[in-house]
C-alpha cells in the first residue's frame, strides 16, 4: 500500500526559492514593514500576534485595528472597539459598533468614482467551449441591484438564506453581491454535487430562493444542473423560487433541449432579474451580520454549516490576497475554485476589495488537450495562479511537452491549497510553471475561517512544501496532546489558534454545542483545527495531514458518514464504512467496506453500481476508489465500528490498542477482505 501523502522533513530540507531584493522591495508586505519599522519575518509575525513589552503598535487587535484604514476598508458607522472577548475568545465580537456591507467595499464604491475605475474589469470570464465575456464594475455594480430588488421582490430579508447552486458563469458574482446588498446570507453549493449532498444544504439552511442554471460543459459534453436542483428541492423543501440562469441555450423558443420546469416555482434569470430595477441602496449592517453560509463536513452526521460575518471576511480575505499573493493594480487573479469552495469567495472579495480583475474559468483543466490552464494562462497575461496539488499531479503526469509554446511569464505568484504537497510536484510546479523565479504561496486554513492560519509571505525564502509561517494576525501554535506548546521543539503536533480572528466562524448553524465540541473542546481556549503540523529548525511550518478522519479528496472535503449513507442507501448494503487512502494523484481516495444484506452475490457489477451510486449523490470526485466486501466490521462493546482498525489494517499501520473490540476475529475478516 502507499505510504504517508505528506513528506518528511529530511525530503525537502532545502532551500530551492530565494526572491531577489528587487522583488523583495517591490512586494506589499515590505511596504507595510517599512510603514511601522518592522525589520523582518519573525518580527512581522510577533508584531501582529504578539502584545510586545514597550511597543504599542504590536499585537492581534493593533494589527486587525489598523489593517481596516491600511487597506481602505469603508465602513458606514465606526466601530466602538476592535473587539468585545468577554465571553471568550470562542465568541469574540469584532468590530461592534459598526456598520458596513461587504457589496459597498467590492462593488459600489469602484462603480461610483470616476469614469475609469467604473469600467475597469471586473472580471474576465472563458467559458469551456471557449466564449470570453468581460464584466466591468459599472456591469457588475448595476447587475448587482437587480439581484437585490429580485430578491426583495421575493420576499428575501435581512438575515434570509439564498441559495447558490451554480454553474461557475460572471453571474455568480452579481448573485453573491446582490445578497450582500440585501442583507441576505448567501449559501454557496458546490455545482458538481449530487443531488443529496446538495439537499442536505438545502435543507439545513431552509432558504427560499435558489439559484441555479440549465447546466454547464464539462469535458466538451452538458451537465444538465436543473434537473439535479429540483430533486435536491424535492427531497429537501424550502425553496418557494428558483431563478434558473440559461448557459446551455435552454431558453431558447427554438431550442430542442427541454428541462423540468415548475411554473409556479421555476423563473429564467432574464425574466427575474435582467427585468428588474437596477438602482438599489445597499443596506448598511452590523459588523457581525451573517454574509454567508459556507459547509464544511464533519467526520459524523451531517456537514458543517459555518457562518461567516460582513466585518470577518471583509478584513480577512483581502488582507490575504494582498499581502500573500501581493495583489497589484494590473494584475489578473485566477485561482481554480467553484463558487461553492471557501476559495471562490475568498478570491472575489479579496481581489474587489481593491477593485481588481478576477479570471474565472468554467471547465475542466484538460480540455480539449492538457494545456488549457497553460494556454489561458498565455493569452490573457494573468499573474496570480492558484490550483491545488492534486490538479497539478494530474497536469505533470501528461508531460512537459504541453507547456512547450505558452509564454507564462506574466505569472508574479503561484498559490496552492487543499491538501499536503509532494516534492516531486512542488519542484514540478515552481520550475515548470514558475519559471524558478515565482513562489509557491501554499496556503492552509479552511473554510471555518475563509481564511489562512498558516500562509508564507512572498518576500521570503521556501523549501519544497512548505507552508512558510502563520499567516499576519493569526496567533497559532503546534502543541502536543496535553496542549503544552511543541513548536520550538521541532515536534509533530495539534495545529491551533490561541486566539479567534475576525473571519473566525461566530458558531455553527446548527448552534453554539456543535460548534464548541468541534473546534474548541479538545484544548482549554484553544481551536483545534484537525491538522498535523510541525515547524523545522530553519522556522519552516509543514502539515500531515488531517488528524480526524475527514476525507480530504482533492482538496474537498467529505465526511465519511456521508459516504456511508449513500452507499446504505442501495438496497444490496446492509452496513458500509468509508476510510481515505493514500493516492498519487487526489492526495487522499475514499476506499469503501460493505456488509451486505444476505443472498446478496457479491459481483464486479454491484462493486461499479455502489460506486455510480456515490458519484450520484455526493459528486464524482467522491466516489471510492475501491468497494471491498466483508461479513463484518471491528466493533466496540457500544456497537461503534473502530474505523482506525480498518485504515489501519488497509494501510498496513499498526492497529495499536484493540482492548475496546468485541469481535476480534473481525480483524481477520478486514485482512481477507473481498
Amino acid at each position: 500500500m502507499p505510504g504517508n501523502t505528506s513528506p518528511s522533513l529530511e525530503d525537502i530540507d532545502e532551500i530551492v526559492h530565494e526572491p531577489s531584493q528587487e522583488f523583495v522591495e517591490s512586494t506589499n508586505v515590505y511596504d507595510f514593514m517599512q510603514t511601522y519599522g518592522i525589520d523582518d519575518y519573525e518580527e512581522l509575525i510577533e508584531r501582529t500576534t504578539t502584545d510586545v513589552e514597550g511597543e504599542p503598535d504590536s499585537g492581534v487587535d493593533w494589527f486587525w485595528d489598523e489593517l481596516v484604514d491600511y487597506l481602505g476598508i469603508e465602513f458606514y458607522e465606526a466601530y466602538d472597539e476592535v473587539r468585545d472577548d468577554s465571553d471568550g475568545p470562542q465568541f469574540s465580537d469584532w468590530y461592534p459598533g459598526g456598520e458596513l456591507n461587504i457589496a459597498h467595499n467590492v462593488v459600489d464604491r469602484h462603480a461610483e468614482v470616476d469614469e475609469e475605475r467604473r469600467n475597469k474589469v471586473a472580471t474576465i470570464w472563458e467559458g469551456e467551449d471557449g466564449d470570453v465575456r468581460e464584466v466591468t464594475y459599472h456591469e457588475l455594480h448595476r447587475q448587482a441591484n437587480q439581484v437585490a430588488n429580485a430578491l426583495e421582490e421575493r420576499g428575501v430579508e435581512t438575515g434570509d438564506t439564498v441559495g447558490l447552486y451554480m454553474p461557475m458563469v460572471p453571474e455568480v458574482v452579481s448573485i453573491l453581491y446582490g445578497c450582500f446588498k440585501v442583507g441576505a446570507i448567501a449559501v454557496p453549493i458546490f455545482s458538481g454535487f449530487g443531488v443529496d449532498a446538495a439537499a442536505t444544504r438545502i435543507a439545513d439552511s431552509e432558504c427560499s430562493v435558489l439559484f441555479t442554471g440549465d447546466g454547464f460543459y464539462r469535458r466538451g459534453d452538458p451537465v444538465f444542473l436543473k434537473s439535479a436542483a429540483d430533486e435536491a428541492i424535492a427531497e429537501a423543501g424550502h425553496v418557494e423560487h428558483t431563478i434558473v440562469f440559461d448557459r446551455l441555450g435552454s431558453s431558447s423558443k427554438t431550442s430542442e433541449r427541454e428541462i423540468p420546469w415548475t411554473d409556479a416555482r421555476d423563473e429564467w434569470w432574464d425574466d427575474a432579474v435582467e427585468g428588474a430595477d437596477d438602482d438599489y441602496e445597499t443596506k448598511s449592517l452590523d459588523s457581525s451580520q451573517e454574509s454567508m453560509l459556507l459547509y464544511s463536513s464533519g467526520t459524523t452526521g451531517k456537514p458543517k454549516g459555518i457562518v461567516h460575518t460582513h466585518a470577518g471576511v471583509q478584513v480577512q480575505c483581502p488582507k490575504e490576497v494582498y499581502f500573500g499573493m501581493d495583489l497589484k493594480p494590473a494584475d489578473r487573479f485566477f485561482w481554480v475554485s467553484d463558487i461553492g469552495w471557501m476559495m471562490g469567495p475568498w478570491s472575489l472579495i479579496g481581489t474587489h476589495t481593491f477593485g481588481g480583475t478576477v479570471f474565472m474559468y468554467e471547465g475542466a483543466p484538460d480540455h480539449p488537450e492538457p494545456d488549457r490552464f497553460w494556454e489561458m494562462i498565455d493569452r490573457h497575461e494573468l499573474t496570480q495562479f492558484g490550483i491545488s496539488p492534486t490538479a497539478i499531479r494530474a497536469l505533470r503526469k501528461h508531460g512537459d511537452d504541453w507547456l512547450e509554446g505558452h509564454d507564462l511569464s506574466s505569472l508574479r505568484i503561484l498559490g496552492s491549497t487543499g491538501e499536503p504537497w509532494d516534492p516531486e510536484s512542488w519542484h514540478w510546479f515552481h520550475e515548470n510553471v514558475g519559471g524558478g523565479d515565482a513562489p509557491i504561496i501554499n496556503i492552509s486554513g479552511g473554510t471555518e475561517i475563509c481564511g489562512c492560519f498558516l500562509m508564507p509571505m512572498p518576500t521570503e525564502p521556501l523549501k519544497p512544501c512548505t507552508l512558510g509561517g502563520p499567516g499576519l494576525g493569526m496567533d497559532i501554535d503546534v502543541v502536543d496532546r496535553e496542549g503544552n506548546s511543541v513548536r520550538e521543539d521541532n515536534e509533530r503536533g495539534y495545529l491551533v489558534a490561541r486566539d479567534s480572528c475576525p473571519s473566525m466562524t461566530k458558531s455553527l448553524w446548527s448552534g453554539d454545542e456543535r460548534y464548541l465540541e468541534e473546534y474548541w473542546s479538545t484544548f482549554e481556549d484553544m481551536w483545534d483545527h484537525g491538522d498535523w503540523a510541525q515547524k523545522d529548525a530553519d522556522g519552516f511550518w509543514f502539515l500531515h495531514g488531517r488528524a480526524d478522519d475527514t476525507l480530504n479528496v482533492a482538496g474537498r472535503k467529505v465526511g465519511p458518514a456521508e459516504v456511508e449513507g449513500a452507499l446504505i442507501d442501495h438496497a444490496a448494503v446492509n452496513q458500509a464504512a468509508a476510510i481515505g487512502a493514500p493516492d498519487d494523484t487526489t492526495g487522499t481516495a475514499v476506499v469503501a467496506y460493505v456488509v451486505l444484506e444476505d443472498g446478496v452475490e457479491e459481483t464486479d457489477d454491484l462493486r461499479e453500481e455502489l460506486r455510480a451510486q456515490v458519484g450520484e449523490e455526493l459528486g464524482k470526485p467522491f466516489r471510492p476508489r475501491e468497494v471491498l466486501f466483508v461479513d463484518e466490521f471491528p466493533k466496540t462493546q457500544s456497537g461503534k465500528i473502530i474505523r482506525r482498525a480498518i485504515q489501519a489494517t488497509y494501510t498496513g499501520e499498526d492497529l495499536g490498542d484493540m482492548s475496546s473490540i468485541e469481535n476480534p476475529g473481525a480483524l481477520e475478516e478486514l485482512e481477507d477482505a473481498r
